[in-house]
């Protein structure tokens, strides 16, 4: 493949999915990690963290219900009340010492504490969850979770939230979440909505 045909396809993949590293685009275009970096620096695009920095900086919303530090992750992208993502790198502390592969909990804790953090109220909680790990999650790799308010106008008090977590393309994780929200907040939304309406 000449290389501005694999520049230009090379800037086009990372656009589609600023989180792929460099291994996974060597693989991906058939050529040495060295050239996909010397490609990187040529076009003037950051390496993977550096791209995880830069989102997580414009990060638009802030969470209410957690501190940024108590979300499990690093949180790249939060919408109140709408969607958020982050990001957790599987170190060896997230693994079982044989067979190198992350403890569910920490899956979990990623996913429950995006689904907390995305919600515009000063008391979230969980109150219910179903979950499904599809498939195991090794060291070494990135889960990428990408939550999503799904609650109906009329749900007083509690939240839905969609959540997906991904390794590269592949769906690991998937769970819905039901989160309480306290009853200031429904209060406080109403008396604006009825505002609106006169």
């Amino acid at each position: 493949m000449p290389k501005p045909v694999r520049q230009e396809r090379l800037k086009e993949r990372i656009r589609t999915n600023p989180f792929i590293t460099d291994e996974e685009l060597s693989l991906q275009f058939g050529v040495s990690i060295q050239t996909v970096r010397l490609d990187r620096m040529e076009l003037g695009i950051p390496e993977v963290r550096e791209r995880i920095k830069l989102m997580a900086a414009e990060s638009q919303g802030v969470a209410k219900s957690l501190g940024m530090d108590e979300v499990i992750g690093e949180v790249i992208d939060l919408q109140l009340d709408k969607f958020g993502i982050s990001i957790l790198e599987i170190g060896k502390e997230h693994v079982f010492a044989r067979t190198k592969i992350a403890r569910g909990h920490h899956i979990f804790a990623q996913a429950n504490s995006l689904a907390v953090a995305i919600i515009d109220d000063e008391v979230a909680l969980t109150a219910s969850a179903d979950i499904r790990f599809i498939r195991p999650v090794r060291l070494g790799e990135r889960c990428v979770a990408k939550a999503y308010v799904r609650s109906a106008p009329g749900d007083k008090g509690k939240a839905k939230v969609e959540l997906f977590t991904y390794v590269g393309d592949e769906l690991v994780f998937q769970g819905h979440f039901v989160i309480y929200r306290s009853a200031k907040h429904t209060e406080e939304k109403g008396a604006a909505e009825n505002a609106d309406i006169r």
